[in-house]
């Protein structure tokens, strides 16, 4: 049976910097809407607070995450121990995406190092946090991060990025528009 609490703790907080991977899942309102769940690396991850947590999200093939905040709020972050003790850790929360344009983009920015094609942050607010057992988690090894992104955004540039996010990140698969979608139209 999992362990809830309200918010991090210092033991969920030592865990999280441990890992090297997480996951975030996101879901429409319409009962026939695709849940997303994606996998995330890099040093993209940090707690602001016992229930407040951001991350950076890369530029990628869809923006579901986005487009899900924006229509009702709700996501879920989870971490596995891939190695170590078995662990799994889910927050549950309410996001909110901060764009380049945002005035506290700058702020959080700065506390990452340099990542490969960063279209906006993911801000979360956490109600609930969860531990459970993790016990049929696979053993894995750590190799190292890939270095495709790097060379996919070098190889784009930066107007070739600006409009592959406008081609392919301001609505979801479901046709729900995202924070990009509505900050270009206010632009126009």
């Amino acid at each position: 049976m999992g362990k809830f609490s309200n918010s991090l703790q210092p033991a969920h907080i030592e865990f999280i910097d441990k890992q090297k991977m997480f996951f975030v899942a996101t879901a429409p309102l319409a009962a026939n809407g695709h849940i997303n769940l994606s996998p995330k690396g890099l040093d993209s991850f940090r707690v602001l607070s016992p229930t407040q947590v951001i991350y950076l999200d890369i530029t990628g093939s869809g923006n579901e995450t986005s487009a899900h905040i924006l229509e009702n709020g709700r996501i879920t972050l989870m971490f596995c121990a891939f190695d170590g003790p078995p662990n799994i850790l889910r927050l549950y929360g309410t996001g909110s995406t901060i764009l380049p344009s945002h005035s506290a983009f700058a702020d959080y920015i700065n506390l990452f190092p340099d990542a490969p094609g960063v279209r906006q942050i993911i801000l979360a607010d956490i109600h609930k946090v969860q531990t459970s057992c993790g016990y049929t988690v696979p053993l894995y090894q750590y190799a190292g991060e890939r270095d495709h992104a790097w060379q996919w955004v070098a190889k784009k540039g930066d107007d070739g990025l600006a409009k592959y996010r406008a081609d392919n990140n301001t609505t979801s698969m479901d046709g729900l528009p995202t924070a990009l979608a509505l900050h270009q139209q206010e632009q126009q």
